[in-house]
């Protein structure tokens, strides 16, 4: 895993069968090599994982694993609630040849913090570096700074994904884990740039899939320490921030997508729906012409 704008990327689908758009789903990774995204984060939230077979994913891996391996790293969703369906989806990423995990906290349930170590520990000792998601607006759990650097004494346990928004975590983490090859990663969009800018390594972002170029650049003018640039490239993306979570993820992702010609269809699988356009529609269109999309 490196620095730099990693892409929570959508799961295009054909609409009149439901079934997963591989062909589409090629054409979305080569949009991200040609953009210079530094991550794949592929088979997470924003790509409708909990709702593919592991035949599906095994023929969404394979395709990523063809196209971009060796020229990004290749991060996958795994997590669930079942700790035996992430060892099974662990052990899948690793035969077809990805480069690491994205385990979120168990949802509904609510673990212990203990419960949340040793899961990510669990996971990690499969054999495949492990970076951690801890997104309690979905979950319902929070997995604290403490013991999350608990769980970061694993070898292989490599990074977290935050998507608190709370900025003072990125200090109390590099206290907690003076590692400097632990990564950071913001998953919050709209804090992305003031996370970068307090130390951060970079973010797993939606709006990279409609904006990758300009999230790369973004990243990297924070990285360098740009801050007056890397400020200028995100306030005209944050109208995207917003707005791409104006309903439920990745319904506005996807419309955003076929909008600007990326993808030939919004469709999500059920329980999702098609992005309220009739409602939402200008509001996000208004946010794709800011960032110079339209």
């Amino acid at each position: 895993m490196k620095q730099g704008s990693s892409v929570a990327l959508i799961t295009p689908m054909i609409p009149e069968t439901g079934e997963v758009d591989y062909e589409g789903l090629k054409k979305l990774l080569q949009y991200h090599v040609d953009a210079g995204t530094s991550n794949l984060c592929i088979l997470g939230t924003t790509g409708e994982a909990s709702l593919l077979s592991m035949e599906e994913r095994q023929k969404v891996l394979t395709i990523a694993v063809d196209m971009v391996k060796g020229k990004m790293p290749i991060l996958v969703g795994v997590g669930t609630i079942n700790p035996k369906a992430v060892r099974e989806m662990t052990l899948q990423a690793i035969d077809v040849g990805c480069d690491a995990a994205l385990v979120v906290t168990p949802y509904y349930v609510k673990p212990p913090q203990r419960g949340l170590i040793r899961h990510m520990t669990t996971t990690a000792d499969l054999g495949l570096p492990v970076v951690m998601y801890n997104v309690p607006g979905r979950t319902g759990v929070n997995f604290s700074d403490e013991s999350m650097a608990i769980a970061a004494e694993h070898d292989l346990i490599v990074g977290v994904k935050d998507a608190t928004g709370d900025l003072s975590r990125v200090k109390r983490m590099r206290e907690l884990v003076p590692d400097p090859n632990f990564l950071l990663y913001s998953g919050d969009d709209g804090s992305s740039t003031e996370f970068l800018l307090l130390g951060g390594d970079g973010c797993i972002s939606v709006t990279a899939n409609v904006a990758a170029k300009q999230m790369t650049d973004m990243v990297q003018a924070a990285l360098e320490g740009k801050a007056e640039e890397s400020k200028a490239i995100n306030e005209k993306l944050a109208g995207l921030h917003k707005t791409l979570f104006i309903e439920s993820s990745p319904m506005p992702c996807k419309w955003a997508a076929k909008q600007i010609g990326l993808t030939t269809s919004d469709y999500c699988r059920p329980p999702l729906d098609t992005f309220d356009h009739a409602t939402f529609g200008s509001e996000l269109e208004g946010a794709l012409k800011q960032a110079g999309l339209l």
